[in-house]
Order: structure tokens, then C-alpha cells, then sequence
């Protein structure tokens, strides 16, 4: 759980309280992204093949680029930073 924390802080700019830890965080992250936002977030965070995810969850490399962005945008609302910190 500890890589998952360290990925979402390398894509979020402003972080101001520290993440939740464990089931909570992964309890909110279920709520606020979609299954393939989080599938992609994990993968990242796992080190995982990109091309072996893409081919699993059926995405193109602009599809991938255009989630990734996605993603990226959704971590750094307030709405969610509020949601995944203490």
C-alpha cells in the first residue's frame, strides 16, 4: 500500500495533509475514479507492463495517453485531495 501512496504523491502538485493509509484509501479512491483510472493507478504503482494493462483493460496508446491525463487531473482536484488525506 505504501508504493500506491508514494505514486499518488508523485502525481499530485500541492499536497498539503498526508494520505490516508490502507483499505480507507483504497475505499475512496473506488468512489472517486473509474475502475480503469484505478486498474491504470495501481499498475503504475506496482511497476507493472504498460503494454500487458493496455492489452488487459483494451486501451490504445491514445486512449492510455488521454487516461493518464484523465487520472492525473482527478488527483490533483480539491475534491479528492480532500477525500484521500487525513
Amino acid at each position: 500500500m505504501l508504493t500506491l501512496n508514494m505514486e499518488i504523491e508523485k502525481h499530485i502538485k500541492k499536497l498539503v495533509h498526508p494520505l490516508k493509509e490502507g483499505d480507507a484509501l483504497k475505499e475512496v479512491l473506488k468512489l472517486k475514479l473509474t475502475k480503469k483510472e484505478l486498474k491504470l493507478l495501481k499498475a503504475w504503482a506496482e511497476g507493472a507492463d504498460i503494454e500487458a494493462l493496455k492489452k488487459k483493460i483494451n486501451l490504445d496508446d491514445t486512449q492510455y495517453g488521454d487516461l493518464s491525463a484523465k487520472l492525473i487531473k482527478k488527483l490533483n482536484q480539491e475534491k479528492i485531495k480532500q477525500a484521500i488525506c487525513l
